[in-house]
C-alpha cells in the first residue's frame, strides 16, 4: 500500500513537471528569439547597405562633379539624396567616353544603363549602388522615365568621338543631356511649371556650352577638339591651334563667340525668373558656377588655357550658399 502511494506521488510529480515543461515550451520566447534576432540583423544589414549606397553616390559626385555636389547639399533635405543619385547617374554616363579604348565597350556600358532604367521602372533595380539610389529617387518622386532615357541616348551618340559641326549641334547635345537633369531635379522639388521648364532648358544649354569650353585644355592634351567647327573656321582657327594651346587672337575669338552664346542662354533663363516658383529656385543654383566661369574667362581675356581657369574658385561654395539663401538664380 505504501509503495502504491509512493508511486502515485511520483506519477503526480511527473505529470506536474510534464505540464510545466509543456506550458513553458508554448509560452517561452526561446523559439521566437532567433527569428526576432534574424529580423533585426536583416533590418540592420538593409540599413547598412542603403547607407553604403548613399555614401558611394556622395563620394562619386564629390570627386567628379564638385560643383554639383555643393549644389545638391544646398537643396531641401527631401530632395538632397535624390539629387546626389541623379548626379551620380550623370557622372557614371559622362565618364564612359573617357574610360574606354573601343566604342563597343562604351556601347555595352550604355546598354547596362538602359536595362537598369527599364528594371527600375519594373521595380527591380540591379544591385549596383548608383542604380539602387536612382531607383529609390524614381520611386519617391515619380520621376519621368523619358528624361533618364534621353540622357543615356544622347551620351551614347557622343561615343562617336567627333566634334560639333556647328554651335546648334552643341546646344542640341546640351539640351538633351543637361536640361533633362534639371527637369528631374525640378520633379524632386515637386515643381511642375512651364516657366521653370523654359528656364531649365536655357540653363542646360549654357551648362553644356561651358562644359565644352572648360574641357578644351583636357581634350587638347589628348589631341581632341570638340569645339564647333563653324566658329573655328570663321576665325581661321585649326584643331592644331587648340592642341598646341595657342594664345593667339583668333583662338581667343573662338572662345569669345562660344562663351557669349552661353551668356545669352543664362540671360534668357533669368528672364523667366519673375515667373518661376520660389520652390524651384534651388534647381538653378548651378547658374552661379556658370556665371563664375564666364567671368573668369573674360578676366583672362578669353585665353581658355590661362592657369587661373584650371583652379577652383575658393569662394564658390560661399557664393552658392548666399544665392541659395536669397532664393534666386
Amino acid at each position: 500500500m505504501a509503495a502504491s502511494v509512493s508511486c502515485m506521488k511520483h506519477a503526480g510529480s511527473y505529470v506536474k513537471q510534464s505540464l510545466f515543461f509543456t506550458v513553458q515550451r508554448k509560452t517561452s520566447p526561446v523559439g521566437a528569439c532567433p527569428r526576432r534576432a534574424a529580423e533585426i540583423r536583416s533590418v540592420r544589414l538593409t540599413a547598412s547597405a542603403a547607407a553604403d549606397n548613399q555614401r558611394f553616390c556622395l563620394d562619386l559626385v564629390r570627386s567628379r562633379d564638385y560643383e554639383g555636389y555643393v549644389c545638391s547639399l544646398l537643396l531641401p533635405e527631401a530632395a538632397r539624396r535624390s539629387s546626389l543619385a541623379l548626379r551620380a547617374f550623370n557622372v557614371e554616363l559622362a565618364q564612359v567616353k573617357d574610360s574606354i579604348s573601343q566604342k563597343s565597350l562604351g556601347l555595352m556600358r550604355m546598354q547596362f544603363w538602359k536595362a537598369a532604367v527599364e528594371d527600375i521602372y519594373r521595380d527591380k533595380a540591379p544591385t549596383q549602388p548608383v542604380a539602387i539610389e536612382l531607383g529609390r529617387a524614381v520611386k519617391k518622386h515619380n520621376l519621368t522615365k523619358r528624361w533618364l532615357t534621353r540622357i543615356i541616348t544622347e551620351r551614347e551618340k557622343d561615343l562617336d568621338d567627333r566634334g560639333y559641326r556647328n554651335l546648334q549641334e552643341l546646344e542640341s547635345y546640351a539640351d538633351n543631356v543637361q536640361s533633362p537633369l534639371l527637369y528631374l531635379l525640378l520633379e524632386c522639388l515637386g515643381v511642375k511649371d512651364v516657366h521653370a521648364d523654359h528656364a531649365a532648358s536655357h540653363v542646360g544649354k549654357a551648362h553644356g556650352i561651358v562644359t565644352c569650353l572648360r574641357a578644351t585644355p583636357h581634350h587638347g592634351a589628348r589631341r581632341r577638339v570638340y569645339l564647333p567647327w563653324d566658329i573655328c573656321m570663321l576665325h581661321g582657327a585649326s584643331q592644331e591651334d587648340f592642341v598646341r594651346r595657342s594664345q593667339e587672337q583668333h583662338v581667343r575669338d573662338v572662345v569669345y563667340d562660344i562663351a557669349s552664346q552661353a551668356h545669352v542662354h543664362l540671360e534668357h533663363a533669368r528672364s523667366f525668373r519673375p515667373r518661376v516658383p520660389a520652390v524651384a529656385m534651388p534647381a538653378f543654383l548651378h547658374t552661379v558656377v556658370l556665371e563664375d566661369f564666364l567671368q573668369r574667362v573674360r578676366k583672362a581675356d578669353f585665353d581658355i588655357f590661362h592657369p587661373s581657369l584650371q583652379k577652383r574658385n575658393p569662394l564658390l561654395a560661399m557664393q552658392l550658399y548666399l544665392r541659395s539663401w536669397k532664393k534666386t538664380y
